[in-house]
C-alpha cells in the first residue's frame, strides 16, 4: 500500500482498439536531421548522437487544446516519428531492434526555445526548456509489431500553412541505430516512447493556433494551442 494516491501511469491510445498503451519513458534525439542541425547552427557528430529525455506525464493524447506553457514567450514545434517499444534490453544490435518494436506515431516535441537557447549560452542542461507539461502531443499509435518504417513523408502544417516537410528517409541515425544506441546508455523496457528528430522548418505556436502534423500512413496528429495558464495577482 502507498502512502499517497498512486500517480495515473501516462497513456497513449492504439488506433482501432479501446486499448492504449502505456508509458514508461520518452527519449529524444536532436539533430537527426542535416537542415535541421544546419538551421540551429549545429554540427552532426555521427560519433555521438545528441540524446536528451521528456518526463512520462509530459504526453498529451487528448482531444482538448494543448495548453500553452508558462515561462516562455518562443515555443516552437517540431514534428517527429515516434516509436513504441514493447520488449527492451541493454546494449543491443541493431539487428536486434524490429522485434522490440510495437508501433509507431506521429508526436510533436514543443520547446521552449528561449530557454533551451539560455541554457545553451551558459552551458547548461536543456531540461526546462524540453521536458514540461504538455510537452509530447502524440497521434494514436499504429499498431505494427516488429516493423520497420524507414520511409515516408513527415509534415507539418500550423493554421493551414506547410512548416515542416521531409522524409523520414532523411534521418541520420535510423530507427535500428537509435533504438541501439540508446540500449548503449540506458536498459530500454516495454513501454518506451523514442522521438526520432525533426526536419527543418521548426518556428513558433502561438494560442489558438492549429497544427496538422502527418506522417506515412500513421493515425495524424490534428490539434490547437490553448491558452496560457492563469497568472498569479
Amino acid at each position: 500500500m502507498y502512502v499517497i494516491d498512486a500517480p495515473v501511469v501516462p497513456s497513449v491510445a492504439v488506433d482501432g482498439s479501446a486499448d492504449r498503451f502505456p508509458v514508461h519513458r520518452i527519449y529524444c534525439i536532436g539533430r537527426n536531421y542535416a537542415d535541421h542541425a544546419k538551421e540551429m547552427g549545429a554540427t552532426v557528430d555521427r560519433g555521438n548522437p545528441v540524446f536528451f529525455l521528456k518526463v512520462a506525464d509530459s504526453i498529451w493524447n487528448h482531444a482538448a487544446p494543448v495548453p500553452y506553457p508558462p515561462a516562455t514567450s518562443d515555443l516552437h514545434h517540431e514534428v517527429e516519428l515516434v516509436v513504441a517499444l514493447r520488449g527492451g534490453g541493454a546494449n543491443l544490435r541493431a539487428s536486434q531492434v524490429a522485434a522490440l518494436i510495437y508501433g509507431y506515431a506521429v508526436g510533436l516535441d514543443l520547446t521552449r526555445r528561449d530557454l533551451q537557447a539560455a541554457a545553451k549560452a551558459k552551458g547548461l542542461p536543456w531540461d526546462t526548456g524540453k521536458s514540461f507539461d504538455a510537452a509530447a502531443p502524440i497521434g494514436a499509435l499504429k499498431a505494427m509489431p516488429g516493423a520497420l518504417l524507414e520511409q515516408g513523408e513527415l509534415r507539418l502544417e500550423v493554421n493551414g500553412e506547410l512548416r515542416q516537410a521531409s522524409d523520414i528517409g532523411e534521418m541520420i541515425f535510423p530507427v535500428t541505430e537509435i533504438v541501439a544506441r540508446l540500449s548503449e546508455l540506458y536498459t530500454l523496457t516495454a513501454g518506451d516512447l523514442i522521438f526520432t528528430g525533426t526536419p527543418a522548418g521548426v518556428g513558433p505556436l502561438q494560442p489558438g493556433d492549429r497544427f496538422n502534423a502527418r506522417c506515412a500512413d500513421l493515425p495524424p496528429l490534428d490539434g490547437a494551442m490553448g491558452p496560457p495558464r492563469p497568472t498569479h495577482a
